[in-house]
């Protein structure tokens, strides 16, 4: 059996101790060491020599080494060897081969001692902080417990047992205080590696802590029996959250208030009081809509899917309760749905009605040559401007009770003759801004459009080229009361986003800046071969 000396146990304790200490493989710890007594031993053979450490992680058994690399003309003595020279330790050797040599072992000094400690701490930090960054990327998305370990300017340190925690004081609820000590529930949301080592970010007022919170107080969210699908949080005042069942059987708002509240209440608890909405989700928005802004009565609802907009009337007396104390109740609604909500009065929306359709009958009268009661009944069939009247089928104006097939042919062509006009009118315009042609050639793209973007001196298909999505339609920055409205050089067209950026890559296309897609390429090659094939 060999003897191992007391040096060298004590070598593999020392590893066995600091490995299980920093909870880290005890693999890592000995190649410190390696490192460590290799650049002690480099202070001691010279520093460009490449020395090499190896520790036997079963005996404990240390051997020092250099490694020479085989050459035909030597240009460093530490660091390379003659082939004749490597021949004499390694009859086989070849040029480009690696010698190594086997070096007498050495006293540390206090200095070289030193260094070693400094490099095996590095390495251990390093390991440590690894194995944590490792540890907790995989839990992002979870709640964690923790102890309050200390508090620095409102941020609260959590100590997570193998690592420390972060709760930023704009992640704390509101009037919530902790004490070194404290047991704490957070919600870990995102883990980053810094040079200081990994930070773990903490959270009590994200919207997933209270969803995860349901997720440990009720079972059927826990089995996915009942699913989660959207939060919002005013972290300490209110909060609604939107359930649905899988099952057809179980209601998911019972199940998440639980027997006599006693679900619901732990987490109230919990998030400080928080006033907690649970409300079911339904894949009809309109639904969804109405649902979200409970407990306030919803009249109707009108969705704008093109501007990502919805109107919704409530009864006069129901206002105040629909937008909520400061608004929140419509600001959780529009967070929760992902809709921007226009909140309605009965009255504002039957005056509006009016006012609309007031405008329509004086643009019916001036625009057609015809009097009040015609233009009146326009409206209110339904008609929006004279273009739907000019490429109505002819046989439903005189459809309309009060008019005739005659009167129908009449109000027709005056509406055509009106267009004619308007498009004469704009085209002269055009003209004179000096607008050229070739942008009549982009799709979507009308005579009072050319004349808006002449005013913007979007003349050319190469400005047109040049123009951003934004610079067509406009955008919005910021959000709620305080967001300003850029317009943009269609603002009144009801242009949508994807057809301005249609128009856009299409004059790009015809500038000659990039290349038309596959599919628009073939099909105008098909629209040029229809004329000879006919």
């Amino acid at each position: 059996m060999a003897v191992v000396s007391a040096n060298r146990l004590e070598l593999l304790q020392i590893a066995e101790a600091v490995a299980r200490e920093k909870v880290i493989d005890r693999s890592i710890v000995i190649d410190a060491m390696e490192e460590a007594i290799a650049k002690a031993a480099r202070s001691r053979y010279g520093a460009e020599t490449d020395v090499h450490a190896e520790i036997d992680p079963k005996t404990g058994a240390l051997r020092l080494s250099r490694h020479l690399v085989v050459v035909d003309l030597v240009e460093n003595d530490a660091r390379e060897v003659t082939l004749d020279q490597a021949r004499r330790y390694n009859p086989g050797a070849l040029v480009g081969d690696v010698i190594s040599d086997t070096l007498p072992p050495f006293d540390f000094g206090r200095v070289a001692a030193q260094s070693a400690k400094q490099v095996i701490v590095q390495k251990v930090r390093d390991a440590e902080r690894d194995r944590q960054f490792d540890e907790y990327k995989d839990r992002i998305g979870e709640i964690v417990n923790g102890l309050v370990k200390r508090v620095e300017y409102g941020n609260v340190i959590v100590d997570l047992g193998r690592g420390e925690g972060i709760v930023r004081r704009d992640e704390m609820i509101p009037r919530e205080t902790f004490r070194p000590g404290d047991r704490i529930r957070t919600y870990l949301f995102d883990v980053r590696r810094e040079v200081r080592g990994p930070q773990i970010f903490l959270s009590r007022s994200h919207p997933q802590f209270m969803a995860k919170l349901f997720g440990q107080e009720v079972p059927e969210i826990y089995d996915g029996i009942v699913e989660v699908k959207a939060v919002a949080r005013d972290p300490g005042s209110r909060a609604k959250i939107a359930v649905i069942s899988r099952d057809g059987s179980i209601d998911p708002v019972g199940a998440c208030v639980g027997m006599r509240g006693s679900r619901v209440q732990a987490v109230v608890g919990e998030l400080q009081g928080e006033k907690i909405d649970i409300i079911p989700w339904s894949e009809d928005q309109a639904t969804f809509i109405v649902n979200a802004l409970q407990p306030a009565e919803v009249v109707k609802v009108v969705l704008d899917e093109e501007a990502d907009r919805i109107e919704v009337v409530v009864p006069d007396d129901q206002l105040s309760l629909a937008i909520g104390r400061r608004g929140q109740n419509v600001r959780l609604a529009s967070q929760l749905t992902g809709w921007d909500i226009d909140i309605l009065t009965e009255a504002e929306e039957s005056e509006r009605r009016q006012k609309e359709f007031a405008e329509r009958t004086a643009v019916f009268m001036e625009a057609l040559d015809v009097d009040e009661t015609v233009g009146q009944l326009l409206a209110a069939e339904g008609f929006r401007n004279v273009e739907e009247i000019a490429y109505v089928e002819p046989g439903e104006l005189a459809n309309i009770q009060g008019l005739d097939e005659e009167s129908g042919t009449e109000i027709q062509a005056r509406a055509q003759d009106h267009l004619a006009r308007v498009e004469s009118e704009f085209d002269a315009k055009r003209q004179e801004l000096g607008v050229q042609d070739e942008l009549r050639e982009i799709d979507g793209i009308t005579t009072p459009m050319l004349v808006a973007l002449g005013e913007n001196d979007v003349k050319t298909i190469e400005d047109l080229a040049g123009c951003a999505t934004d610079d067509l339609v406009g955008y919005t920055e910021g959000r709620g009361p305080e967001a300003t409205r850029h317009a943009g050089y269609l603002d009144g067209f009801e242009v949508s986003r994807t057809e301005a950026e249609a128009m856009v890559m299409a004059a790009r296309v015809h500038a000659g800046w990039i290349e038309a897609p596959a599919e628009a390429a073939e099909g105008e090659a098909e629209d040029a071969e229809a004329p000879a094939s006919a």
